[in-house]
């Protein structure tokens, strides 16, 4: 499984639509909404939370993995320190980093490329990528038809 940088997941890319999806990856696990109503849409075996936003038309706009095989740049990304993965990605121009800390967790955030790395006891744990918005507020879906 890997992240394609302000494009999606694997094969999701954001724009996708709940049946673009579902011509992947098959039914979900569950399906819920947000207080948005945005849908949420979760797959177990991926281990991957796909939101699709209300106000958009419901196409895919974020995702939340914990994937233990998710890749980035060819590298996994779970279970490796935050540091050493930080020092890979600056490595490639992902210089600016916010960082924000929860009792045991800390979220390192990429606005450029709209990525969190959420660490815990120091290992990323989970990873969240959004679909990038440009300079004039509007959303750049990738995914064509």
């Amino acid at each position: 499984m890997k992240i394609n940088p302000k494009t999606g997941i694997d094969k999701l890319i954001f724009g996708m639509l709940q049946k673009d999806v579902e011509e992947v990856y098959g039914k979900p696990d569950k399906i819920s909404t947000d207080e948005d109503d945005n849908k949420i849409l979760q797959y177990n075996k991926q281990k991957i939370r796909l939101t699709f936003y209300e106000d958009e038309g419901f196409k895919l706009g974020y995702l939340i993995t914990s994937n233990p095989e998710l890749l980035l740049f060819d590298k996994k990304i779970i279970g490796r320190p935050i540091s050493e993965v930080q020092k890979e990605l600056e490595a490639v121009g992902w210089t600016k980093w916010e960082k924000e800390e929860f009792d045991t967790l800390e979220n390192y955030f990429n606005e450029p490329n709209w990525t969190i790395f959420q660490a815990e006891f120091d290992e990323v744990v989970k990873v969240e990528i959004g679909a990038i918005i440009n300079d004039k507020d509007e959303v750049e879906w990738k995914f064509k038809k």
